[in-house]
């Protein structure tokens, strides 16, 4: 009994680890080509293949198996690193600074010292 309890909690972290890794693939597919470069995380054709490879896998292999992990990392690896900085690149990160210049610090413009 105990065991089929422990298959079923698995069978729904595979099922969201699946979902949420198609999420990341459509992240990547919806991403600017040029963001890639400039972020230098690879090209997006090899990001849409890690992360379709990845998506595949945690659908249909057992998630105790060797190549679904490797799949989990792959999505992990998009998720904090090349996303982050695919964000950061193309202008859509949430931060503090909605627009102002250059010159703007924490607390206001920045005058030059006067």
């Amino acid at each position: 009994m105990l065991i089929y309890g422990f298959q079923s909690i698995l069978s729904w972290v595979q099922l969201a680890l699946g979902v949420y890794a198609a999420v990341m693939l459509i992240d990547a597919a919806v991403r600017r080509e040029d963001a890639y470069r400039a972020a230098s995380k690879q090209t997006k054709g090899m990001w849409l293949i890690f992360l379709a490879l990845a998506t595949a896998l945690l659908f249909i292999l057992p998630i105790m198996s060797f190549l679904p992990v490797i799949g989990v990392i792959a999505v992990i690896v998009y998720t904090v690193d090349v996303r982050p900085a695919l964000r950061a690149v193309s202008g859509g990160g949430r931060g503090p600074r909605r627009g102002g210049s250059s010159s703007d610090g924490p607390y206001g413009p920045y005058n030059g010292g006067r």
